[in-house]
């Protein structure tokens, strides 16, 4: 049986030598070819399986903008393999530098200002068109496409470790396409960055009514001078803070996303994803909030789903998309930068993971995960800004052994559920997780985890988690008590509304420790809902895990 293996290797390798040689690349049945060759390898060598994920983009298919509403967005002709080449790394000279969409100025914007005239005025069977650059979205992030060699398996890049070198390289195509539309290889895109007090608004220029940047199916309430709330719920009809008391929210909820809730690879990329795999869907910080938030709360709360922003299959429809994932990439680089590189993947399914891109020429180009972890290679840069949420380690709502004393008195007037349970979040929940299990390392991190969530109906989700909760009065990410929250948008796949069930990892090791309980038996977990389509969710239950 291994020898007519080898032969059949053999009789492949020679087919793509000899094709390759009369210059009669066969695209994507040449890459299903070599992907098969990998995958019969693998066994004589290490018994090991290739479990990389790629597109098979000749298998398209309407999918699920909303769990309510089908929507197509293949691209035309995709029924025939195109002929593709392998990403090579630009000409880095000169680097292209992404700046602050805040501090930009009116050279900049009407250079901008050209570029995204000119491809919007491109027709829609030119790839670098606005409309096809839309797409990328809604095709890779509803299902649309099947996973290469794993025949009905939908390929999604969200809530899972894909989320951010696919956007990566998504946004590093539509730049360069950008730039060469106005001759301009400098060209780089602005960042919107929400994350320091200064930009915390919407940049100005992006609502000009006048300008190709304007969107109509926004929020308008949300429109400069209001400031962006990172933690947001629509159910949130007015501010819940002034100007001051929301910036110093967000600096605390950021300080949550990057640096307490984040101290472990899985907590910030999000869940293991390889090719086959459908059960993978449990976000990182950074993804479920402020991504989503920020999301939800531009789209226009005119529209069911709060399109177009609101929803992933027309969110980039939106001019600001771009200026938003652009600041997503730029706080990857950052998180990777506060933790010295340490907590970067290795893993080589990870690695080998690819997708393809029409680059500026219309050049068909696969590229893989490994390409783009070094921006440098990629030829551009982030002009640096101050990290303010670094310094905003949120201090707890009320002394510990005060908190203490109230607790165990809520407790004895009024008992907790145990964490063994089934239920809806119809409403506040508080619970009492066992921590018997103890971390076997220093340096494992603690995580509260709520597992067998499931969300029915159309509408975003949202609720946020606490631990060792006192004073409800004092529900606020600025306090020591928040973990994290679980934000979602739903909408996504072939099959109709997702039924799937879902994980939150939260990490609370260092929480635990300002919060004085790293020593404690138990602790309480609360679960507090911030939408009213919570009553939609069950959740099977809350235990302790702990991540090495």
């Amino acid at each position: 049986m291994a020898e007519k293996k080898w032969i059949l290797i053999l009789s492949l390798t020679f087919i793509i030598a000899v094709s390759q040689v009369h210059h009669l690349y066969m695209g994507e049945l040449t890459s299903i070819m070599l992907e098969k060759l990998q995958q019969w390898r693998k066994p004589f060598n290490n018994g090991g399986k290739n479990l990389a994920i790629g597109p098979n983009l000749t298998a398209c298919h309407s999918s699920y903008g909303r769990p309510d509403l089908l929507v197509y967005c293949c691209p035309p002709g995709f029924q025939n393999p195109v002929p593709f080449t392998d990403f090579k790394f630009p000409d880095t000279s000169p680097v292209r530098v992404r700046r602050p969409a805040h501090l930009l100025n009116e050279s900049f914007i009407a250079k901008y200002n050209k570029a995204l005239s000119i491809m919007k005025s491109l027709p829609y069977d030119d790839p670098r068109s606005f409309h096809r650059q839309a797409n990328l979205h809604c095709q890779f992030c509803t299902g649309a496409y099947e996973m290469l060699n794993s025949s009905g398996s939908e390929l999604n890049i969200h809530r899972t470790w894909m989320f951010f070198p696919w956007h990566r390289m998504m946004i590093y195509f539509h730049e360069r396409i950008l730039g060469s539309l106005i001759g301009d290889d400098t060209f780089a895109l602005p960042f919107w960055a929400w994350d320091i007090p200064d930009g915390m608004t919407i940049p100005d220029f992006y609502v000009d009514k006048s300008s190709p940047f304007f969107h109509s199916q926004r929020d308008f309430s949300h429109f400069p001078p209001r400031v962006a709330d990172l933690d947001y719920s629509p159910d949130d009809n007015d501010p819940r803070f002034d100007r001051k008391e929301q910036t110093e929210t967000n600096l605390a909820f950021m300080y949550n996303r990057m640096v307490s809730g984040a101290k472990k690879t899985e907590l910030f990329m999000g869940c293991t994803y390889k090719a086959g795999d459908k059960n993978c869907d449990s976000p990182g910080t950074i993804e479920s909030a402020p991504h989503n938030t920020l999301h939800t709360w531009i789209g226009s709360g005119l529209n069911p789903g709060r399109e177009d922003m609101g929803k992933f299959y027309s969110a980039a429809k939106d001019p600001v998309f771009y200026a938003h994932h652009s600041n997503i990439d730029r706080l990857w680089e950052v998180w990777r930068d506060i933790n010295d590189r340490k907590l970067d993947i290795d893993d080589s399914d990870w690695l080998n993971s690819f997708f393809l891109f029409y680059d500026e020429n219309l050049n068909l180009v696969k590229i893989k995960v490994t390409d783009v972890l070094d921006i440098t290679k990629l030829g551009y840069s982030y002009e640096e800004v101050d990290r303010p949420w670094l310094n905003h380690r949120p201090p707890p709502s009320v002394p510990p052994e005060q908190a203490r004393r109230i607790t165990n008195l809520k407790q004895n007037e009024n008992p907790v559920f145990s964490s063994d349970f089934r239920r809806v979040l119809d409403g506040k929940l508080t619970v009492t997780v066992n921590r018997s299990v103890k971390r076997e390392k220093v340096d494992e991190e603690e995580t509260v985890v709520v597992y067998g969530i499931v969300v029915r109906g159309n509408e975003y989700v949202k609720f946020d988690v606490y631990v060792n909760l006192s004073d409800d009065t004092k529900m606020n990410p600025k306090f020591r008590e928040f973990a994290g929250t679980f934000a979602y948008i739903p909408g996504g796949g072939r099959g109709g509304p997702n039924l799937k069930k879902m994980k939150l990892k939260l990490g609370i090791s260092e929480l635990l420790k300002d919060l004085k309980a790293d020593e404690d038996e138990s602790i309480w977990v609360t679960l507090v809902p911030r939408t009213t389509s919570c009553s939609n969710v069950s959740i099977e239950g809350i235990k302790i895990e702990y991540i090495k």
